[in-house]
């Protein structure tokens, strides 16, 4: 017998989830690597589009700050929650789409749009991100179809 978690998620637990989310996109139009980074877990996985991996808090930290300096500065991030599915009273997963920003812009540029698979986990420090994937969006038909 299995248990659908989704029906005995409370409201709440729901909504703490997508803070997490929007807690994200609060610190990155921040420029705040600090409050990014604190919302993953301490032995947190993340990997971007373009073949990059970063192991843990402190190492995502420090690339937030650098690329809050460099190639993000003055960005804003566009996440919408697409769905939220909760594996166990502990273990959520969602599913986003959206992408970079830069000024002016509401809808990111195609090259800058994503979808992405958050794992939330709630431990002693409340939800926190312990892996997050993200790819560019595509699409465009897969070749044979």
């Amino acid at each position: 017998m299995t248990t659908n978690f989704a029906d005995t998620a409370t409201e709440t637990e729901v909504a703490a989830v997508r803070a997490v989310v929007d807690g994200i996109a609060e610190s990155w139009a921040a420029n705040d690597p600090d409050g990014f980074a604190d919302a993953y877990a301490e032995d947190a996985n993340m990997i971007l589009s373009g073949d990059r991996y970063f192991k843990g808090r402190e190492v995502i930290r420090k690339m937030t700050v650098h690329q809050f300096k460099a190639a993000h500065k003055g960005t804003t991030l566009l996440q919408n929650i697409v769905d939220v599915q909760f594996l166990s009273p502990e273990t959520a997963v969602v599913i986003t789409e959206g992408g970079v920003l830069t000024e002016g812009e509401t809808e990111p540029h195609p090259a800058r749009a994503l979808r992405a698979t958050w794992v939330m986990a709630k431990n002693g420090e409340g939800w926190k991100i312990a892996a997050y994937q993200n790819g560019r969006l595509a699409d465009q038909p897969l070749q044979g179809e």
